[in-house]
């Protein structure tokens, strides 16, 4: 009684929420399915009474009122830690600013750090019969960031997913106000389709996997067909330790392939930090006692990852060089994505007892109606290496599979031509010797 009572006297409308918004002011929107709907139309709404707002958020899955509203960017400024493909648009308007980051570091980089939160507002689950407000499928860096902010609005929302874990909630005493008005559902993310070279890369993949294997599954169409694979396969006992929840690991528990059994931490759980993808995603992990959704410090931590044996990493890139560095989240100068995960997982997965990361990539790609190799040379100007190549391990195209533990950079090189598309294994032969990265003598 006593905390409804506290929540009635904390009621305010999304427009007297916006109001709390000074000129000037740092605004946390938070990440993915957390991000606030009410709120951003109303503090659009006030758009001609404020100027230098500075928005930060993460995944953007739906259109933004604040961002619609000034597309010269006068009045608001969004800055963003990851990229999905609106931020990527915006970006390209010159309406979005990237802040590089492990996404593993994010929480202390709220606790350390960040200097200012003036205003955060966050969607959450409606209260719970103990005062707890729950993150849903948001759970990443929002309690760091609740920590941090001067004044806290939460926004709740019927159809957000409920989940068990840590740090997967904040409590009515730490919350300042409450939207009295209900929230939109959570935005769906929908699965890349699978194509024919997803497939083949898949199919080189699946076999590597053991049983007992604990598996993060990157987005993306690669990762959804091995998902689709193990399926269909022999593989038994798999575990989960992975950043995103993705809608192959309910193909994969509801195939019998998944019990966390062999797991040495969190065994028996499906772990993850955030979620994005289809209503049947939510609705599995809502209330579910075995998706246990854990703050992003803790699940992309490689010292956690490498504690369970035998982890499989299966990430995407964009861009490998011959001496095996991954180019994952930008185009030159343009940002397409961010860090995220990837470089914490591979070292997770390197550092495990029989781990094993895997970098996949088509071979090729369209540009102004031209195929181009993604196996290059030189990585295009501009082009930021996500995981260096120290840390690579398996790479992955339609033509093959290589390992570049242990190998020098000449036969890094001719491995990685050898799985190149071979209209430009010949070229990528040439240039690889005009630069000596593979030496006068070498066969």
């Amino acid at each position: 009684m006593k905390n409804e009572q506290e929540s009635q006297r904390k009621l305010i409308s999304a427009e007297g929420a916006a109001a709390l918004v000074r000129s000037g002011d740092w605004v946390d929107y938070g990440f993915g399915v957390g991000q606030p709907d009410l709120f951003d139309q109303a503090l659009a709404a006030r758009r001609d009474q404020l100027h230098d707002v500075k928005i930060r958020a993460a995944l953007t899955l739906r259109p933004r009122a604040v961002v619609a509203c000034d597309p010269e960017g006068a009045h608001f400024l969004w800055f963003n830690w990851h990229f999905s493909g609106l931020d990527r648009k915006w970006h390209d308007a010159g309406r979005s600013n990237y802040i590089p980051m492990n996404f593993g570091e994010a929480p202390d980089y709220y606790r350390r750090f960040i200097e200012r939160v003036d205003v955060a507002c966050i969607k959450t689950c409606p209260m719970d019969a103990h005062g707890y407000f729950n993150f849903g499928g948001a759970v990443s860096y929002q309690k760091a960031m609740t920590e941090r902010a001067k004044t806290l609005v939460v926004e709740p929302c019927p159809t957000m997913p409920y989940v068990y874990g840590a740090e997967e909630a904040v409590h009515l005493n730490d919350v300042d106000y409450i939207i009295d008005g209900e929230s939109p559902a959570p935005p769906e993310l929908a699965n890349h389709p699978v194509t024919a070279i997803d497939r083949k890369v898949a199919a080189l993949i699946a076999p590597e996997i053991e049983d007992g294997a604990c598996l993060q599954i990157g987005i993306g169409g690669m990762p959804n067909a091995v998902c689709t694979l193990l399926c269909d396969s022999t593989v038994q006992n798999l575990g989960i330790h992975s950043e995103m929840f993705v809608d192959g690991m309910i193909d994969l528990w509801e195939a019998g392939k998944v019990t966390g059994a062999c797991k040495t931490i969190n065994r028996y759980q499906m772990v993850f930090t955030f979620a994005a993808g289809s209503r049947r995603q939510y609705d599995f992990i809502h209330h579910n006692p075995r998706a246990h959704s854990l703050p992003v410090d803790y699940t992309n931590l490689p010292h956690n990852i490498s504690q369970n044996d035998r982890v499989v990493s299966v990430n995407n890139t964009t861009q490998v060089d011959l001496q095996g560095q991954a180019a994952s989240e930008s185009s030159g100068h343009r940002h397409i994505s961010g860090t995220g995960g990837q470089l914490q997982f591979v070292r997770g997965a390197y550092a495990s007892r029989g781990g094993k990361s895997f970098i996949c990539l088509a071979s090729t790609y369209e540009k102004d109606s031209e195929r181009r190799s993604r196996i290059v040379s030189t990585l295009t100007p501009g082009n930021i290496v996500t995981t260096p190549r120290t840390d690579v391990m398996y790479v992955v195209t339609e033509y093959g599979m290589v390992n570049l533990k242990g190998k020098s950079v000449a036969e890094r090189a001719k491995a990685l031509i050898g799985i190149a598309h071979p209209d430009f294994r010949e070229s990528l032969e040439r240039e690889a010797r005009q630069c000596n990265i593979i030496p006068k003598g070498f066969i």
